[in-house]
């Protein structure tokens, strides 16, 4: 394990995009070759229709010739070349999440335990909830627990506290694991591309707090879960992973909740280890997600 350790902290992700053009590739592997690093991966888009192109490389830094400073810059040249959007991440800094809960503890247990198998590659120091239900899960796993109980009238004045707590314990990630309150713009311009939610696929249809029992009053035959990035727009944020599964007559209500359940965890396990795996681009309001 001590080996793992040391040789991933040598290594980093890069991620562009830009409009698409002649040179990009080899620009891209020039640099990191002239700086002495190792390019392990590399996966590559371009979409005809947008006129755009993607790119995720992941290298090797440990016969660097130069600095991460100097590295950056050379970055930062060839993206001023192409007029790139860009950012590096480093394997050894490790991504805080917030998991926000209410009173469902089928996505927050699942986090938890995959976190604990090393399935995710983060650190797990906060939960959130507007209910005090889920105070023994937090517990079982050692994980600080805090409660912000919201209404009309205190909703501002809560989110401005929870916010604060993300600043002082420094979240990179916000995971909604069937939070149950609909967060504010100001809440979600705050941290764009840093949340993350996960709900049924029924939507538009079957809106309420009942959808399962909507699904099978109208027979339907699949069923479904999608993890989307949140923004101002409520649900209509950039997806980043969706699943479905065929159910039929003979499924129960209880059946399809648990069906539906068992998509939820997978779904947002998957949108979630993708975001900290630097896997993910959004652009107009979609994603690009480098498998």
């Amino acid at each position: 394990m001590l080996g793992a350790v040391n040789e991933s902290k040598h290594l980093a992700t890069l991620l562009v995009s830009c409009a698409d053009r002649r040179g990009l590739v080899a620009g891209l592997a020039q640099l990191l070759y002239g700086h002495g690093a190792n390019i392990l991966d590399s996966d590559q888009h371009s979409d005809p229709a947008e006129g755009m192109f993607f790119q995720r490389i992941r290298f090797d830094m440990s016969e660097l010739m130069t600095d991460r400073t100097a590295l950056e810059q050379g970055v930062r040249e060839v993206a001023e070349r192409f007029q790139m959007n860009w950012r590096i991440s480093y394997a050894h800094d490790v991504k805080r999440v917030a998991i926000f809960v209410s009173k469902y503890d089928h996505c927050l247990y699942d986090l938890l335990l995959r976190h604990r198998a090393g399935e995710l590659a983060c650190q797990i120091p906060l939960i959130i909830s507007n209910h005090p239900d889920l105070g023994r899960v937090a517990e079982e796993f050692g994980v600080a627990f805090h409660v912000f109980p919201v209404d009309k009238q205190n909703k501002a004045e809560q989110e401005a506290k929870e916010l604060e707590l993300l600043r002082h314990r420094s979240i990179d990630l916000v995971v909604l694991a069937r939070y149950m309150q609909i967060l504010s713009p100001a809440f979600c311009d705050e941290l764009p591309g840093q949340v993350i939610n996960i709900h049924h696929s029924f939507l538009p249809a079957f809106v309420g707090s009942k959808p399962y029992h909507q699904a099978h009053e109208r027979g339907v035959k699949l069923i479904g879960a999608t993890a989307h990035y949140v923004t101002s727009d409520l649900d209509q944020g950039p997806i980043i992973e969706q699943g479905v599964k065929r159910v039929s007559h003979r499924d129960s209500v209880d059946e399809l909740v648990r069906k539906g359940r068992d998509l939820e965890k997978a779904v947002l396990s998957q949108a979630v280890r993708w975001h900290l795996e630097d896997r993910v681009l959004v652009y107009n309001n979609k994603t690009v997600v480098f498998e």
